[in-house]
C-alpha cells in the first residue's frame, strides 16, 4: 500500500474511533439521565433554557407541519363565537386566563406555564389552533379536546379565539356572563385582527 494511501486509512481509522468513542460517552451520559435521576421532573423547576427553547421550537414546527391538512371554515358566526366563549370559560380560562381574567393560581405550578392566549391567533393560523386544541400538546398539561368533544365543538372555540385579541374585558365579561349569543356580528367575528406593529 502506498504511503498516501496508508495515511488515508489510518487517519479513517482514528475518525470513526473517534466517533465511536463520542456516541459511546453520550450513550453513558444519557443512560445516567435516565437511571441515575440526573433529570429534575419536579414541574416546580423550570426547564433549563435549552430545554425549553428546543422543546418549543419543535412544537411550533410540529404543529404547522401537521395543521397543514386542516381546512378551516371560511367565516365564522356570531354564534359559534358565543359557544366558543362558553366552551373557553368552562375548560380554558382556568389555564389560560382572559382579558383583564387572571389563571387560576394552581396553572402557575405547571412546567411550561401555560401561555395566556390574548394573542394566539395573531401568533396561529386557525387551522393550527384547531391542530392544537384538537391534538394537545405532549409534555405540557395542554388536553387533547378531540378525545371529548366534537369537531364542532372545537371550531367554536377557535372562532372565540380569532375574535379574542379584540374584546375589552368588559365584551369579555358580557360574553362569560350570558348564555344567548351576544358576540360581534358574524362579518366582523370573521375578520382577520389587525396587525400587530
Amino acid at each position: 500500500m502506498r504511503p498516501a494511501g496508508r495515511a488515508f486509512w489510518t487517519g479513517f481509522a482514528l475518525w470513526v474511533a473517534g466517533g465511536v468513542s463520542a456516541a459511546a460517552a453520550a450513550g453513558a451520559v444519557a443512560l445516567y439521565v435516565i437511571f441515575g435521576g440526573a433529570f429534575d421532573a419536579a414541574a416546580s423547576t423550570p426547564h433549563l433554557p435549552i430545554v425549553a427553547w428546543a422543546t418549543h421550537v419543535t412544537m411550533i414546527h410540529s404543529v404547522r407541519s401537521r395543521a397543514r391538512a386542516v381546512v378551516a371554515p371560511r367565516a365564522f358566526t356570531a354564534a359559534q363565537v358565543a359557544a366558543g366563549a362558553r366552551e373557553y370559560d368552562q375548560r380554558c380560562a382556568a389555564c389560560h386566563g382572559g382579558p383583564a381574567l387572571a389563571r387560576a393560581a394552581w396553572a402557575g405550578g405547571l412546567t411550561p406555564t401555560p401561555p395566556y392566549l390574548l394573542d394566539a391567533a395573531r401568533r396561529w393560523s386557525a387551522p393550527e389552533l384547531y391542530w392544537i386544541v384538537d391534538n394537545g400538546v405532549k409534555m405540557t398539561a395542554m388536553p387533547a379536546w378531540g378525545e371529548a368533544e366534537s369537531r364542532d365543538r372545537i371550531w367554536e372555540v377557535v372562532a372565540f379565539l380569532e375574535v379574542l385579541p379584540r374584546l375589552s374585558p368588559g365584551d369579555y365579561a358580557r360574553m362569560r356572563g350570558t348564555t344567548a349569543p351576544t358576540a360581534p356580528d358574524p362579518l366582523q367575528a370573521s375578520q382577520p385582527a389587525p396587525p400587530t406593529r
